[in-house]
């Protein structure tokens, strides 16, 4: 029977890096999660200062808080990503009649969709709730849908580049947009008060680890 460890030496060195990463961010992400559902105390009050202060700012802040409503509502939004992983998928398909890596990506969007709206009806934890709110946001609060989504598309989609040995001007370019738009739309949601700092932080934890754990797919079963 074959040796299906992580450190397995049938497995290609990549495949090895992906499994490992992949479970270091579960497992933080598994952490993170029982800590919000069992509303530990330190983990609230933190939440509730950071919020209470950027709520602060953002009020005191209008031109500053419409240019983060419009990044969040409109370029970093989910559906715009996801619509720029469907480009991609389909420029795969048009340059290289990949429809194995096509495909992938799409399943990958769909599990990311799954696993967000699954955790948050299951948490059903409420957003920030403000006398003065600057933004508003439907469902549940963790983990963010915007965190979560900017990391799995903008990981994936970087993954794909470097796969494809992309020229550095580009893959510089690639990553600074990527960079900025994990971080930035994380702070808007904070910002706006319709999230707390920990559900971003889900966000961003499942989605790298949705991201290195799809990876290790491609890598595995790709023919």
């Amino acid at each position: 029977m074959p040796n299906l460890s992580v450190d397995s030496p049938h497995r290609p060195p990549a495949l090895r890096t992906a499994l490992t990463v992949s479970g270091l961010l579960g497992l933080c992400s598994l952490l993170l999660l029982v800590l919000v559902g069992a509303e530990w105390r330190p983990l609230l009050s933190a939440d509730e200062d950071i919020s209470r202060t950027t709520h602060r700012w953002a009020v005191a802040d209008p031109g500053f808080t419409q240019v983060c409503r419009v990044l969040t509502d409109w370029v970093w939004d989910p559906l715009t990503m996801r619509l720029l992983a469907a480009a991609v998928a389909v420029w795969l398909m048009w340059r290289y009649a990949d429809w194995w890596t096509a495909a992938w990506l799409v399943v990958t969007l769909t599990v990311g969709t799954l696993v967000q709206q699954g955790l948050k009806a299951s948490v059903g934890r409420e957003r920030p709730v403000w006398p003065d709110p600057v933004d508003s946001a439907q469902y549940a609060a963790y983990p963010s849908g915007h965190a979560l989504t900017a990391t799995l598309v903008c990981g994936v989609l970087l993954w794909l580049l470097h796969r494809h040995g992309v020229g550095p001007a580009v893959w510089r370019t690639a990553v600074a947009a990527a960079a900025v738009s994990v971080v930035g739309v994380g702070l808007t949601r904070i910002w706006l008060g319709v999230h707390w700092p920990t559900d971003v932080l889900g966000g961003w934890l499942l989605g790298a680890f949705l991201t290195t754990s799809a990876i290790a797919a491609h890598l595995r079963w790709r023919p």
